[in-house]
């Protein structure tokens, strides 16, 4: 039984939460002091910040890719976030504002490009206009830095070809390459001294022998197919596979992860005038996504969607992406028939977006009229 390990593991899951000259180690694994799991932003950025308070301790990074953010760290949108819909008081909203404010200390710190694109949150309808006055008191309450109301007649101050009935504009929202990020992350805690160790896929942990005399115990193995790496602590920011790795150290099953893909289509190079700001509608507080939207990109792409779509394997980037044990593990989780009966209609409304792309173009423009299914792209 692993219950006593649990007791000596530090387990950080981050369920929900996201390329520099790092070198990676191919020496034999010495023993540490802590071992964290999972080389995305999370990891690589919790692994800097414990080095700076921690420098007496030898500490190292295990990734099971070839390289450091492979998965969710750069498949995202690459905003950056100002911390406007989150309830306020929460930690989400106090975490983000606070984010936002030493993300661009850093990356002008180290002179990582980044572009403070801004973003419009544009109102329909009257009674989206109402949602979207909610939505700014909400963001004045979590203290977003410079949050405007903008009138029908200025919108088209802040994007051109944009209409609405009225909208919020919020200066400090951002776009960055957070790969490129996770990696000057990466770069700094090498820099310190810790190791970073790619193709280590962790398969479990276990607990060695009892010390002699019997004052504290030896170190825990952190375990791959052909390595064990003994430490005294571990840290997992495992992404989408935080549930696996909580079970590993003693863990209960619950909550698990059920993998859903984000699908977007590219806008065609020569209409990328029509979008230099990120433009979102106002979140509909009865589904679990933010609806299509408009995001630029620091490679000058200009990013339209997301879809959300039930994904066949963890690591699915598109539709023949099937994992056979992602699917019987997601088909014998109870959660997943709640959430398909509780979003069922918002669901297949998503599935035939993805099938027939033009119906996603046709919400995209209620925003910028001047879009057409021949601007965009898969």
């Amino acid at each position: 039984m692993l219950a006593p390990l649990t007791k000596r593991v530090l387990l950080q899951q981050y369920l929900y939460t996201c390329r520099y000259g790092f070198t990676y180690s191919t020496e034999s694994c010495g023993t540490f002091d802590l071992v964290i799991v999972g080389g995305g932003i999370v990891g690589c950025a919790t692994a800097r910040e414990m080095l700076i308070r921690h420098p007496n301790l030898k500490m190292a990074i295990v990734e099971k890719e070839n390289d450091l953010a492979k998965h969710q760290t750069s498949h995202n949108s690459g905003v950056v976030h100002a911390g406007i819909y989150y309830k306020p008081g929460s930690m989400k909203a106090k975490l983000c504002v606070e984010g936002l404010k030493l993300s661009y200390e850093y990356f002008c710190k180290h002179d990582i490009p980044h572009n403070k694109v801004g973003k419009l949150i544009v109102a329909q309808n009257k009674d989206q206009v109402k949602k979207l006055d909610d939505l700014y008191d909400r963001g004045i309450k979590n203290n977003v830095p410079d949050l405007q109301i903008i009138e029908k007649d200025t919108i088209s101050k802040y994007e051109a070809k944009c209409q609405g009935e009225k909208a919020l504009w919020s200066p400090w929202t951002g776009i960055v390459d957070w790969a490129l990020v996770c990696k000057h992350f990466a770069e700094e805690f090498q820099k310190m001294g810790g190791k970073i160790y790619l193709n280590y896929e962790v398969t479990g942990f276990s607990e060695m022998a009892e010390s002699k005399d019997k004052a504290e115990l030896s170190p825990i193995l952190v375990q791959s197919k052909d390595r064990c790496m003994p430490t005294k602590y571990v840290l997992t920011c495992g992404g989408l596979h935080s549930d696996r790795l909580a079970v590993m150290t003693g863990c209960d099953l619950s909550p698990r992860i059920v993998p859903f893909r984000g699908e977007y289509l590219l806008l065609n190079e020569n209409k990328r005038h029509l979008c230099t700001t990120n433009i979102y509608p106002v979140p509909d507080p009865r589904f679990p996504f933010l609806g299509v939207h408009f995001t630029p990109r620091m490679n000058n792409d200009v990013w339209l969607g997301p879809n959300a779509v039930l994904a066949f394997a963890r690591e699915g980037y598109r539709w023949r992406d099937i994992n056979i044990k992602d699917c019987i593990e997601m088909a014998k989780f109870p959660g997943l028939y709640k959430l398909c009966f509780r979003y069922f209609i918002p669901g297949c409304k998503e599935i035939i977006k993805s099938i027939f792309y033009p119906l996603a173009v046709r919400d995209l423009q209620k925003f910028i009229p001047e879009i057409s299914v021949k601007d965009v792209k898969r």
